[in-house]
């Protein structure tokens, strides 16, 4: 069995980044941005677990009337459990067909986005229409994948390991709801 770290000695050597009133208002202006593009349209809104669970459905709420949002999940990882990424690994795809549709894919970071670009190109393969990426956070730094941007982006955070608000730290602290950065 392997032993975890604790979440309490990730807090105590952790600096909060944005409290919740933060990200509460990151997520009402990214709704309004995605209200404006996609008025009077259905696009079908895939939710990328576990990570976005929190921010996706506060940012499905928050868009409200007037887009019909059609719902589906798809869980796709590279990092299962640890804190580097390797294959792409699908343990979920979703059940909507895509041909044809514009698709909202919703995370919670976009990192160097290896992640996201596999997904992106799997919808795109399955006939989507257009593929939009509404990211919670996004990483301030230039190692992401070529031609790989968020439509959307809700708050930038440092180059460093974050956590919190569906960001795990060896698979805990994804309810905190706050996001927290490492300090070493």
């Amino acid at each position: 069995m392997t032993t975890r770290p604790d979440l309490s000695d990730a807090l105590a050597n952790a600096e909060l980044l944005f409290d919740r009133v933060a990200i509460d208002a990151a997520i009402a202006d990214m709704a309004e941005r995605i209200r404006a593009d996609y008025a009077g349209a259905r696009p079908l809104y895939l939710t990328v677990m576990n990570g976005a669970l929190p921010f996706a459905g506060l940012l499905a709420l928050q868009v409200g009337e007037g887009v019909d949002l059609e719902f589906d999940y798809l869980h796709a990882t590279r990092y299962r459990g640890h804190t580097s990424g390797g294959e792409l690994h699908w343990l979920h795809r979703p059940r909507t067909p895509l041909a044809g549709r514009r698709v909202l894919l919703v995370d919670d970071i976009l990192d160097e986005g290896h992640t996201l670009a596999g997904i992106r190109d799997w919808c795109l393969g399955e006939g989507a229409a257009e593929v939009r990426i509404a990211a919670m956070t996004r990483k301030d730094h230039d190692r992401c994948v070529p031609g790989l941007v968020a439509d959307y982006v809700g708050i930038d955070v440092p180059d460093r390991y974050v956590f919190g608000f569906g960001m795990d730290y060896h698979e805990q602290g994804r309810n905190l709801p706050a996001i927290y950065a490492l300090k070493d």
